[in-house]
C-alpha cells in the first residue's frame, strides 16, 4: 500500500511528468519492447516499430528526458532500457484496462 504522506510535490511531480512522457502509443510501443530487462539500440526499436530513425530517437530522448529509459554506451552502438523495471506493470495495467 502507498503511503501517501510521504509523497512530497516534487516526488508527485516527478511521477506526472513520467506518466506524460510515456503518455503517448508509439512510446508505450517502446516501453513494451523494452520489458524484461531488454536493451536495444535506436536502430532496433526503429526496425521493430516500423518507424523513422529520426522519430524513434526523439521518443526515446522524451522518454530519458522524463527518468523512465537510461541508456549504456557500447562502442557505436547505446542501448536503451527501462530505469525501473517495475515500470513494467504500467505496460500491464493499460493492456488490462483497455481490453473489451
Amino acid at each position: 500500500m502507498v503511503d501517501f504522506k510521504k509523497l512530497d510535490a516534487d516526488r508527485l511531480e516527478s511521477a506526472a511528468q513520467m506518466l506524460k512522457a510515456i503518455a503517448h502509443p508509439m512510446r508505450i510501443a517502446i516501453l513494451k519492447h523494452l520489458e524484461g530487462g531488454k536493451k536495444l539500440t535506436v536502430s532496433e526499436i526503429h526496425e521493430l516499430l516500423n518507424i523513422e530513425q529520426s522519430t524513434t530517437s526523439h521518443h526515446l530522448g522524451i522518454l530519458k528526458d522524463k527518468g523512465v529509459l537510461c541508456s549504456k554506451r557500447d562502442g557505436k552502438n547505446t542501448f536503451y532500457y527501462l530505469k525501473y523495471n517495475i515500470l513494467s506493470q504500467i505496460i500491464e495495467c493499460l493492456e488490462t484496462c483497455t481490453c473489451d
